[in-house]
């Protein structure tokens, strides 16, 4: 996947919203609902990088990997930087995405997962 079809992805899922940040950093981020559980931070060398939340158990897993690092600030919390988004499996990096997007999901009030639902 090149970063196109990630955003496309993100895109794709139940009441996504994106929003743009362009000051101090370029941000493209996605929420459910205010819920930030994906987002692409672009540096000055027009390079994006893909940072998403993970679950416990894989945070080390996936940082052990080159071209993955912890997200600055965002570590704590158990994001991921991937540095280089077209080295990761296609199915294996959607999964991780619908698993931060189910995170956010599940953070919701019980009302609004059921609204999601239907």
């Amino acid at each position: 996947m090149n970063t196109k079809d990630v955003q496309h992805f993100c895109e794709t899922l139940s009441a996504v919203e994106q929003k743009q940040k362009t000051h101090p950093k370029h941000f493209l981020s996605y929420y459910l609902h205010g819920k930030k559980f994906a987002y692409f931070e672009i540096d000055e060398n027009d390079k994006w990088q893909f940072s998403i939340r993970v679950a416990q158990d894989r945070f080390l897993e996936l940082t052990d990997q080159p071209g993955i690092k912890p997200s600055k600030y965002l570590a704590r919390y158990h994001w991921i930087t991937i540095e280089q988004i077209e080295a990761v499996d296609e199915e294996y990096l959607q999964a991780l995405i619908l698993w931060s997007y189910q995170t956010s999901r599940e953070s919701l009030p019980k009302k609004l997962q059921g609204e999601l639902s239907a």
